[in-house]
């Protein structure tokens, strides 16, 4: 940690350009994204930096990754102030006052009822692949909801595609994620476009990033 706060991460700082350069062809230059798992928050504020037209909402399922994110985006003034969201917490809201959410984490500010609707993008890198396979679901029920009529869910991260040899690099990371935690580990990109039917959203496009990574566009 950084003595102003700002925790750093190498990948997201290699990763940072290749991705602005997708996200300038895909995004118009007035837009709404939200951002899920922002992490240290370097994507956050180089994007915005970048971008003035586009106001960031960044999110992130671990409370104590929000001092870094407004860290890194502090006198950014469209950056949001980042707020808690964790995925398999996260519900509809409820239908009444008298009706409040009930379970393990009754914080509000985890539910998808903080976040707006009709958002123009909804930006998750490196996720999917260092949490349960219920947060694929999670994550494409709640885009779903959220996205405005045309508007994106992208991800960023290693996939396993089917008839495609697996890097090396990438088996080996899959098999250290799963030796940390069976219920991790690198995801079919069929299964991932799958879950993404089911909620009623269909794989657009898939861009092949430097490193072995993806970018994966729903809509």
């Amino acid at each position: 940690m950084r003595p102003d706060a700002r925790a750093f991460s190498p990948a997201a700082d290699r990763n940072k350009d290749p991705i602005l350069q997708v996200l300038l062809r895909l995004l118009p230059a007035q837009a709404c994204v939200l951002e899920i798992a922002a992490g240290t928050g370097q994507h956050a504020a180089h994007f915005a930096a970048h971008m003035p037209g586009w106001t960031w909402l960044p999110t992130d399922g671990d409370a104590a990754a929000l001092a870094s994110i407004a860290a890194w985006c502090a006198g950014l003034p469209n950056v949001r102030p980042p707020q808690r969201l964790d995925l398999l917490a996260a519900r509809p809201a409820p239908a009444s006052p008298s009706s409040p959410p009930s379970g393990k984490n009754d914080d509000v500010s985890a539910y998808w009822h903080e976040i707006p609707r009709e958002l123009d993008a909804i930006w998750c890198a490196n996720l999917l692949h260092i949490a349960p396979w219920a947060t694929c679901d999670a994550l494409m029920q709640g885009a779903a909801r959220h996205l405005a009529p045309g508007g994106l869910l992208i991800t960023y991260g290693p996939y396993c595609v089917d008839g495609e040899p697996v890097a090396p690099s990438n088996l080996a990371f899959d098999a250290d994620l799963r030796r940390r935690d069976p219920a991790w580990g690198l995801r079919r990109l069929a299964d991932v476009a799958d879950s993404a039917a089911r909620a009623g959203l269909r794989l657009v496009e898939r861009i092949a990033m430097p490193a072995n990574n993806l970018v994966l566009v729903f809509r």
